[in-house]
């Protein structure tokens, strides 16, 4: 299996501090790079991280606040800057439009790379890995959900058995039977289903609906956590979550795993553990702390 991990660029929420940066989460995933909500600052923590702009085949902005998107100015003309191969989609609101448009030309700059804008109507598929749902923030926003197709996990014992091995089993692998002493053997006979893994982006929102199918059964759950759970009012009134909500969406959801981030100003950073110890009240599973710069690796699967 190729790398897959989640880079850690940023991980303030309106106001950047001396520890955090805006927004910004690098998803690598074999030969996607997934970068989601760009920030003001995001090409030097790119660089800080020892990732690339090459890196990038897609850029999902979930809402056009100014510490999820400042950074698309600078990215885009940095894929251009960096002469990046390949063409590279954006995803956001379709009411942002506007937005985009203005970030996208904010300065002259030869542009040579191939942005392909992927403006957002509806909840649902927009790809075979990618769907979105609508999430409920004070504008239009939309959450992100990255799944890799179901497959199949082939048993030692089984192929040991039917006669499979060596060449033959890729041959099975890619064509679904090979003949063997004269007696065709299936996939299916020596195989077992193996659910494909599952990244959840929710940002800026309130319990809804919409997070809740994101983050079904996902191996990785990234979610904010703005407020602790003693200012659960305010997050209310400012349509965001507190890290105890980010525990109960993940436990709700069947998570495997919660990343807490988008952190206010007005927590002190050597307190961040208050944040693991609400949302712990609420999920059981692993929860890790968004740190910038720190990689965190999707858990595997059988």
């Amino acid at each position: 299996m190729s790398q897959r991990e989640l880079v850690v660029l940023g991980s303030a929420s309106q106001t950047p501090t001396r520890h955090r940066n805006h927004n910004g989460y690098l998803l690598r995933f074999d030969r996607e790079g997934i970068l989601f909500d760009p920030g003001e600052g995001t090409q030097r923590q790119m660089i800080l991280a020892g990732r690339s702009a090459t890196e990038i085949t897609r850029i999902c902005v979930t809402h056009f606040h100014g510490d999820h998107s400042l950074g698309l100015a600078g990215t885009i003309q940095r894929l251009s800057l960096d002469n990046v191969p390949h063409p590279v989609h954006c995803y956001y609101p379709a009411s942002g439009q506007v937005y985009f448009d203005r970030l996208r030309h904010a300065t002259s700059f030869h542009e040579r790379a191939t942005l392909v804008p992927v403006p957002l109507h509806a909840d649902g598929p927009v790809d075979a890995s990618l769907s979105v749902a609508a999430l409920e923030h004070r504008i239009d926003c939309y959450g992100y959900r990255f799944a890799e197709p179901d497959g199949r996990r082939m048993r030692p014992d089984r192929l040991a058995a039917a006669g499979v091995r060596g060449p033959l089993i890729s041959e099975l692998q890619r064509a679904g039977v090979v003949s063997v002493e004269g007696r065709s053997v299936t996939l299916d006979e020596v195989s077992v289903p193996r659910a494909g893994q599952v990244f959840a982006f929710v940002m800026d929102t309130r319990l809804c609906p919409g997070a809740v199918t994101l983050a079904k059964e996902a191996d990785l759950l990234v979610a904010e956590s703005t407020f602790l759970d003693a200012d659960q009012a305010l997050a209310h009134s400012y349509y965001h979550l507190t890290s105890r909500e980010a525990g109960r969406l993940a436990a709700e959801s069947g998570a495997r795993e919660l990343v807490l981030t988008h952190f206010s100003q007005r927590y002190p950073y050597d307190e961040a553990e208050r944040f693991r110890d609400e949302a712990a009240l609420e999920f059981k599973g692993e929860i890790h702390l968004a740190v910038d710069l720190a990689t965190i690796p999707l858990p595997t699967r059988q």
